[in-house]
């Protein structure tokens, strides 16, 4: 390959490396609308969040919506959820201290302040065991989540190490997606 075409061709394939950073630094970076998605991809913007840069990734403040909420009182506990659906979504924050920081390979803490539980509407009570974990990534510059299973349970009690994200792979499973209202995030 001669000179010239090597040079344009690592030119362009650098080019792509530094806009691929770019898209992923943008995902992390500034004020985002927080909207779970039906399976239609119908919209609900439940919140947004602050991204601020650091050093070692970007440290978050999250805002939820409250007006879009409706308030329950569901095994002792009160807890605001949406409706609109075949099934109540309550959000549930992750309730011990924790850094608020993500990176661009792990954005577990912000998942942990993303915790739902789904219900029925003629179900009594709080069932913590149907938890919905939203397991997200940087894609194409937008944050982009699947929802997953997880038992809330877990959180009964404060983890041994409050600086390790508990609801970790083992702890989640995957989820009836066809059954599940909102079975995706989209922060942008």
């Amino acid at each position: 390959m001669p000179k010239l075409v090597r040079t344009i061709s690592t030119a362009v394939a650098l080019s792509g490396l530094v806009l691929s950073n770019i898209a992923l630094a943008d995902a992390l970076d500034g004020k985002k609308q927080i909207i779970l998605m039906d399976k239609q991809g119908n919209e609900v913007v439940v919140g947004d969040v602050i991204f601020k840069p650091q050093a070692d990734g970007s440290s978050y403040k999250l805002h939820m919506d409250h007006a879009k909420f409706q308030d329950y009182f569901l095994s002792m506990k009160e807890m605001k959820c949406l409706e609109g659906g075949p099934e109540l979504m309550c959000h549930l924050p992750y309730p011990y201290k924790q850094p608020h920081m993500v990176t661009e390979s792990d954005l577990s803490w912000l998942s942990h302040d993303m915790l739902f539980m789904f219900k029925k509407k003629e179900d009594f009570g709080a069932n913590f065991w149907n938890g919905v974990y939203y397991n997200m990534r940087v894609e194409d510059g937008v944050i982009k989540g699947q929802a997953e299973a997880v038992d809330l349970n877990l959180l009964a009690s404060p983890p041994d190490d409050l600086t390790v994200p508990p609801m970790n792979e083992g702890e989640r499973d995957e989820i009836d997606r066809a059954k599940r209202w909102l079975p995706d995030i989209v922060i942008r």
